[in-house]
């Protein structure tokens, strides 16, 4: 159990923006460990999921959706300087929030860096348009353009946010272990040259959720753990992976983009029908979703080498997602459809009767095989540890929990990534909530067993055609 002690006393007032998974998930735990008052906090949805809740702890609940015409009005009325506005919604856009809070003086955090309504679907942009490489381009100009501010933090939930905290322990860990003398890193480029003294070729953002639900999946229903509309937003993007130094062939439909940091290609076809071989230490090796997401650019930006215009060393970064077995299920009905959801909908809470959400960082290429650090939460713990969660759930609100608190303690950091924070401040917060913390290496790589029943020319096939890159 974690104890409810107050990390601060926060005077603005604390405004949510969307109220789903992760906003029920983390009010609770911002009033057991921020010292607020209810009445300093309002929530503003789209629609009326979440109104008991938020009844529930006297906090004030309004349905109005935002869009690009009214959101100045209605949030210009509430922000003040020194207020928090978390935003955790879908189809509202992040950029033009994060330039709203920066007029008004409020602190900002995200878990993703979303558009306006439609624009991961809009065929009239360039699917690097549309890839969230262009979303965090967009980002930084926007941070050149603003400079210093107040703090507005960037993606920082579990994956994107704490798997980037993960990343620098796990590399302490194997230098520790290895016995490789050196220095806690202290900066970017300290950082990524650990993880090129290492020769840490490949990071995997490794996730296997068991959660098993009674009742079962419906036909034309789609059910997950999570937001089914971030989940299908960021599914029907293009998969996306940040492009490692080492890599010797491209996925034979993967692009690069023509503008910014170059450290990320994307494929001309979506997360939800790529599929990668991924490993966690209790399900072992299984096959996942190549699911987008802004960790695997960043880390790949943060932990590139270069000098001038040369490449000297960057890992290869992606995301390999088995959701629950509900989910893997209803992706594949939802593919079947040509990506047209389903009419029914069930975000899984009440009726989870069992299972386990491992999500840690999978990094790869080292002299000890592979090092897998992170997050093993099952749904019996997150139930004990807070209200209104299943595991999933959880881990993404503690890692909330992390960033609000730093940046309610770091006010004028302007805007800012995971990546560019410090680890363990935001570990420390997080860590109660994130169920047993396991670091274990193995010697599995991707390759592995491969080539018994079906005869595989691994020497010689384009990597993406059989689903991996070759560990170094």
């Amino acid at each position: 159990m974690v104890n409810d002690e107050k990390l601060l006393k926060f005077n603005g007032k604390f405004i949510f923006v969307g109220f789903g998974s992760v906003g029920r998930g983390v009010l609770p735990l911002l009033l057991r460990h921020v010292d607020i008052l209810p009445d300093r906090i309002r929530i503003i949805v789209a629609d009326e999921r979440g109104r008991v809740e938020a009844e529930n702890q006297n906090i004030s609940f309004q349905v109005n959706p935002l869009t690009p015409e009214n959101y100045r009005q209605i949030l210009g009325s509430l922000l003040a300087p020194g207020d928090f506005l978390l935003n955790v919604s879908v189809n509202v856009s992040s950029l033009a929030l994060v330039e709203l809070c920066h007029s008004l003086g409020a602190l900002y955090l995200d878990t993703c860096i979303e558009p306006w309504a439609g624009g991961y679907a809009d065929a009239n942009l360039s699917l690097s348009e549309r890839s969230n490489y262009g979303l965090r381009e967009k980002a930084l100009m926007l941070r050149e353009k603003l400079g210093s501010g107040p703090t507005a933090v960037l993606c920082h939930g579990v994956n994107p946010g704490l798997a980037s905290h993960w990343v620098k322990q796990a590399l302490l860990n194997i230098a520790h272990d290895t016995g490789v003398n050196f220095e806690t890193p202290e900066t970017k480029d300290e950082w990524a040259r650990l993880a090129q003294l290492l020769n840490i070729s490949v990071i995997q953002c490794a996730e296997r959720d068991t959660q098993a639900i009674n009742p079962p999946k419906r036909i034309d229903e789609f059910v997950n753990t999570w937001s089914i509309d971030g989940f299908v937003s960021e599914g029907i993007q293009p998969a996306e992976l940040g492009w490692g130094s080492h890599e010797k062939h491209e996925p034979s439909d993967g692009r690069h983009h023509d503008f910014g940091c170059d450290a990320a290609i994307y494929l001309e076809r979506p997360g939800v029908q790529t599929q990668v071989y991924g490993w966690t230490p209790r399900e072992g090796a299984y096959r996942g979703f190549l699911i987008t997401h802004s960790e695997s650019i960043s880390i790949a930006d943060y932990l590139t080498v270069k000098e001038g215009n040369k490449l000297y060393y960057r890992p290869t970064v992606y995301y390999a997602y088995h959701p629950c077995d509900a989910a893997v299920l209803s992706v594949h009905e939802f593919n079947g459809k040509n990506l047209k959801l389903q009419s029914k909908t069930r975000l899984s809470m009440d009726d989870i009767y069992d299972g386990v959400d491992e999500l840690g960082v999978l990094l790869m290429g080292h002299s000890k095989g592979i090092y897998w650090y992170g997050s093993v939460l099952s749904i019996h713990e997150a139930r004990k540890l807070a209200p209104y969660n299943n595991a999933t759930s959880l881990q993404v609100a503690a890692g909330v929990l992390g960033g609000v608190i730093w940046a309610m303690k770091n006010q004028e950091a302007g805007i800012i990534e995971p990546d560019e924070m410090p680890f363990e401040a935001v570990q420390k917060v997080a860590a109660p909530y994130l169920g047993k913390m396991v670091g274990q290496y193995s010697d599995w790589t991707p390759l592995q067993g491969r080539g018994g029943l079906f005869e595989e020319d691994l020497d010689k096939t384009d990597p993406w055609q059989f689903k991996n890159f070759r560990v170094t």
